[in-house]
């Protein structure tokens, strides 16, 4: 007789099936699909949720966890892992009916589409009603979510990006780095102003020469374009599966780096899919362990090894070969100081990591307030202009630059943003660990070759999945769970030594 947990593996099996399926029509909807095809894709997308959350809460998977867990026939470590991920996935998906599963699907399409023509426009209004719309979804879906696991609402929405994280956790992380990040920026912004300020290449810099740049870059980091495509859409991004990793990037004629290092930080993620464990790809122990590992290997790359000396002096030489730059701006020197400058800006991913953090944490507040009905929509951009203000001393002259600029709430992904600065804490915990194992990691970027460091995360990252959790993994890796001092370590070592 076929094994209760043998009968899982196969259904799980299949269920991944779909979820990429989902997963490349998604896609395909960011950077292929034209406007026209918006309804379609939605039906698409809802049937394909509907099917999977069917596969999922048959009343026969509940018999079949049950009795694997009762199983005396001996797992081996993997596949208790594995269990313990059906299991969790399992009772997100069974806390929510399949019609709300089904509208939840249609209201995140309907509103991103929306999204992106009000974005352009900077006009909230236009897309407020829709956003109304799915924050009833997503708080019906909380509350559903957060009675089964036992928890508040916001943290079951959490739980679903992060496992087992909490927002008192993040509170405790969010609060030490607060008290960290002001008076550390004010001594940051002193020493540039006591400098002479670092000269800006001149462009115009054509999108089709950025891309072969990127491209080159891309193949030194490691990444397999015969598993993967590099295109362009409104929000950058990591998308796929990983036999067949997407990224997209948006070009500035004006100013190359800004979709140099996008592009860098989506190899990260691209990467870290890549590396998953192969033999536990179409099981949930084989995914990815939560945003914040996924958002550490991004960072990673593009923070702590793409913005050091190192990597800069490597990549000067090509960018002035690319654009046929000359003259002072284009020297190693001037380039990693201009790709390191702090600037309070208003525009999230093109964020500095010294003032980065200060945006996630308007955000998780924002989101957490508007989540428990404190803050109704429509005061939304009021209180992102007034956040902005206190936390970095700027006010966005539009709503195309303050609440409208991120895809996550218009998608239905509330709780994923304090994931970024966790995972940049990650990041500098998980790269210092690297340079102490392997020395040689930081002259070997500097010749461009980034498979020291590859080679490391892959046998204490990648390879593991979900195997633990995320301080699990990090313990394992570094030494300790998640500390918000490595950060401060990494931006004291980067900007003021």
């Amino acid at each position: 007789m076929t094994r209760p947990y043998d009968a899982l593996e196969t259904r799980f099996r299949r269920l991944n099936a779909l979820r990429e399926a989902a997963a490349m029509l998604n896609w395909d909807m960011s950077a292929m699909m034209p406007a026209g095809g918006a309804e379609a894709r939605s039906e698409q997308l809802a049937a394909l949720q509907v099917i999977c959350h069917e596969l999922l809460s048959d009343p026969a998977v509940a018999d079949l966890l049950d009795d694997a867990e009762g199983d005396s026939a001996p797992l081996d470590p993997w596949q208790r892992a594995n269990l313990r991920e059906m299991r969790r996935d399992w009772l997100h998906t069974t806390a929510l009916p399949a019609d709300l599963v089904d509208a939840l699907s249609r209201a995140r399409n309907r509103c991103e589409m929306i999204w992106r023509q009000a974005r352009p426009d900077s006009d909230f209004a236009a897309v407020l009603p829709s956003m109304q719309a799915l924050l009833d979804l997503v708080r019906e879906s909380a509350a559903a979510k957060s009675a089964l696991l036992g928890c508040a609402p916001y943290d079951a929405l959490l739980d679903e990006y992060e496992p087992g994280s909490s927002a008192a956790r993040i509170d405790t992380v969010f609060d030490h780095l607060a008290a960290f990040l002001p008076e550390f920026l004010s001594r940051v912004l002193d020493r540039q102003a006591a400098a002479p300020p670092p000269l800006a290449p001149q462009g115009p810099f054509p999108a089709a020469v950025q891309e072969a740049l990127a491209r080159r870059l891309m193949a030194a980091v490691g990444f397999d374009f015969a598993h993967g495509r590099l295109d362009t859409s409104l929000h950058p991004f990591c998308g796929g599966v990983p036999d067949d990793v997407r990224i997209t990037t948006r070009y500035d004629e004006a100013d190359f780096a800004k979709a140099l290092m996008g592009v860098l930080h989506e190899t990260g993620h691209a990467l870290y899919e890549r590396g998953l464990p192969s033999a536990w790809r179409t099981q949930p122990v084989g995914a990815a362990r939560g945003m914040a590992a996924h958002e550490s290997q991004s960072l990673l790359i593009e923070m702590q090894a793409c913005r050091g000396a190192e990597f800069v002096a490597y990549l000067a030489p090509l960018a002035r070969q690319a654009f046929a730059g000359d003259g002072p701006a284009w020297t190693a020197d001037n380039l990693r100081r201009l790709y390191n400058q702090v600037r309070p800006g208003f525009i999230r991913v093109d964020a500095d990591e010294v003032t980065y953090p200060a945006h996630v944490i308007l955000r998780y507040r924002l989101e957490r307030q508007v989540i428990a009905g404190d803050l109704p929509l429509a005061d939304l951009p009021a209180a992102w202009n007034a956040g902005m203000h206190d936390l970095l001393g700027i006010t966005p002259p539009d709503d195309r630059q303050g609440c409208l600029q991120d895809i996550h709430w218009f998608d239905g992904a509330w709780g994923y943003f304090p994931t970024y600065t966790l995972g940049a804490i990650a990041a500098a915990q998980l790269f210092a660990a690297a340079k102490a194992a392997v020395p040689e990691i930081p002259a070997a970027i500097g010749r461009g070759d980034f498979a020291p460091l590859m080679g490391w995360l892959r046998q204490n990252v990648h390879a593991w999945g979900s195997f633990h959790s995320t301080d699990g993994l990090l313990e394992q890796a570094t030494g300790r769970p998640l500390d918000p001092r490595a950060l401060e370590t990494h931006l004291t070592a980067r900007y003021l030594a």
